[in-house]
């Protein structure tokens, strides 16, 4: 199965004051931990975000196409730029996201070739749309779901194409997005 890996790193950190993908864990940035799984998951990754800003890290990036749409626009830019048929999308604000957790998220992909997208389901029933995997037939309908003013990746998603995967670690799909959220992470300046 031919696949990609993109991190999404085009928000404003308003909640978080700051960069939030900048900010360090040990020796590592927030981004570079998650680069770094979807790359081993998915054998290549892409950053959706500034250049300006993350070009010097090493990695490819690409502005997002819609600036200032949020990250349904990042996916669509993910699924504009890509060759493969299936795209693992993971926010920058997950440093808890593990390679296994994304090789099951595109494993269920390859075992479910007739859907556009799997959804990670936490045991509560809530739904992680930004770590996720994306089949890039799913781009005309986030491109028509952003021109007509949706920006909830949810509802930008038909729903007979989505797959549900359950899966039981909630923690690695803690976002950091205030100051309170890194400290409890054990995140450091």
């Amino acid at each position: 199965m031919r696949t990609a890996g993109f991190v999404l790193a085009g928000g404003a950190s308003s909640r978080m004051g700051r960069n939030k993908a900048l900010l360090k864990s040990g020796n590592r940035t927030m981004i570079e931990i998650v680069v770094s799984a979807v790359r081993e998951a998915a054998g290549s990754v892409t950053v959706i975000g500034p250049p300006e800003i993350y070009s010097p890290l090493g990695f490819p990036v690409f502005p997002d196409l819609k600036a200032g749409a949020g990250p349904l626009a990042g996916i669509e830019t993910a699924l504009t730029r890509t060759e493969a048929a299936w795209n693992l999308i993971v926010a920058c604000d997950m440093p808890r996201v593990t390679p296994l957790l994304l090789r099951r998220i595109l494993d269920a992909a390859e075992a479910n070739p007739g859907a556009g997208c799997i959804l990670p389901e936490s045991a509560q029933g809530c739904v992680e749309p930004l770590c996720a995997a994306y089949h890039k037939s799913m781009l005309p309908s986030i491109s028509l779901a952003l021109a007509t003013g949706v920006r909830k990746v949810t509802a930008a998603l038909p729903l007979e194409s989505i797959t549900y995967l359950s899966l039981t670690d909630d923690s690695a799909f803690q976002n950091i997005n205030t100051p309170d959220d890194w400290r409890e992470a054990g995140g450091t300046r």
